[in-house]
């Protein structure tokens, strides 16, 4: 037993894996049941090697097409303008396009219309704009 149990969704797919705790307290809460056992009690439960979920959970998650770069996927990262916090109405390159930048993770960020206007086609210490968040890779997928 390597101390994680399986989580099936309630149609039997692969959802993930998670720690022995976290799989007794789901079996406390009632949410998932047991469709097999790796031997042995933990209190009242049988020791669980793959819990089943009771309601089905929707995974439309799983199946996006994940890391890709998109202007969309910069405002939902963002949600704000980079520079002064506003509403994100535009996607602005960091290092500009005209000098190479493309859009990728790291050198895109989420703009108002009127900073991106104003910082034009240089950089942000050129425009004397200092950015309020580090563009970088998101570590979830959203929901665009």
């Amino acid at each position: 037993m390597d101390g994680y149990v399986l989580v099936l969704n309630a149609s039997y797919e692969p959802l993930q894996r998670v720690s022995l705790q976290h799989a007794i307290k789901m079996l406390v809460r009632e949410v998932a049941v047991v469709e097999e056992e790796a031997g042995g009690t933990f209190g009242p439960f049988p020791v669980p090697k793959v819990l089943r979920l009771v309601r089905y959970v929707v995974t439309r998650w799983m199946h996006r097409r994940s890391g890709l770069c998109t202007k969309t996927a910069i405002k939902a990262r963002d949600k704000k303008c980079a520079y002064c916090g506003g509403r994100a109405e535009t996607v602005d390159h960091v290092i500009p396009r005209s000098r190479g930048g493309t859009l990728t993770w790291d050198n895109a960020v989420a703009a108002c219309q009127r900073c991106n206007h104003r910082k034009a086609n240089r950089t942000p210490e050129e425009a004397g704009m200092a950015l309020l968040l580090v563009p970088s890779r998101p570590t979830h997928q959203f929901v665009a």
